[in-house]
């Protein structure tokens, strides 16, 4: 097969994109590469497995819109995968595969639609009853043969917060409604651990994933 087609015989035009890290949040990088900028929309797992490198390499995949070219980029090849298996099922998006790759790490959610676990997949934000069994039902088979299938600051510094922020905006969120549930799992955080309940620092990957169950 040519190195320009993907698995379903469908050109595409990147297969990958390796250079300096120049902007990084838990939604997007941006990535220079001979001095053009590449931003490329990340999953939650795939920021958690960059944090604090200063390069990268991303396997990339496009999608082609009337109204944009969007790239989006996964720290290895098993996590693209599942994600362009999600998106080849009818109703699921780029977004909401991305949202499903951030709300659960791609081993548990290989693992999920597996085990026929629906309302794992219910409760992340956009999955109705019809689109869980849909993807269990279309995907189930296709992992199960086998298809190919976390960086922490100081709740001290204000950064976190913005972070946290900054990804579920950009995940198409309201601020308003994003920063209610930011500030609630924050203040969760902090009673779990004055109550000797949770303790050590609280991460941008724990406060996005635990927003996204309240939102």
């Amino acid at each position: 097969m040519p190195a320009n087609l993907n698995k379903e015989g469908e050109e595409v035009m990147y297969e990958f994109i390796q250079g300096k890290l120049t902007d990084i949040n838990p939604a997007y990088v941006v990535v220079e590469v001979g001095g053009i900028g590449f931003l490329l929309h990340i999953s939650l797992n795939t920021y958690s497995n960059i944090s604090g490198k200063t390069e990268c390499r991303l396997y990339a995949h496009q999608v082609i819109r009337e109204d944009a070219q969007l790239l989006f980029g996964f720290s290895d090849q098993e996590e693209r995968e599942l994600f362009r298996l999600l998106i080849s099922v009818s109703g699921i998006g780029p977004n909401t595969a991305r949202i499903l790759l951030s709300s659960i790490t791609p081993a548990e959610l290989r693992q999920v639609i597996v085990t026929g676990q629906a309302g794992v997949l219910k409760s992340v934000k956009g999955i109705g009853e019809k689109s869980a069994q849909r993807i269990i039902v279309d995907l189930k088979d296709k992992i199960d043969k086998g298809a190919a299938w976390v960086q922490k600051v100081d709740i001290s510094h204000n950064t976190i917060r913005e972070q946290s922020l900054s990804g579920l905006i950009v995940l198409g969120f309201p601020r308003k409604v994003a920063e209610k549930a930011v500030d609630e799992v924050i203040q969760g955080h902090a009673k779990q651990t004055d109550s000797e309940l949770h303790s050590g620092p609280i991460s941008v990957e724990y406060i996005i994933k635990e927003a996204l169950k309240r939102l």
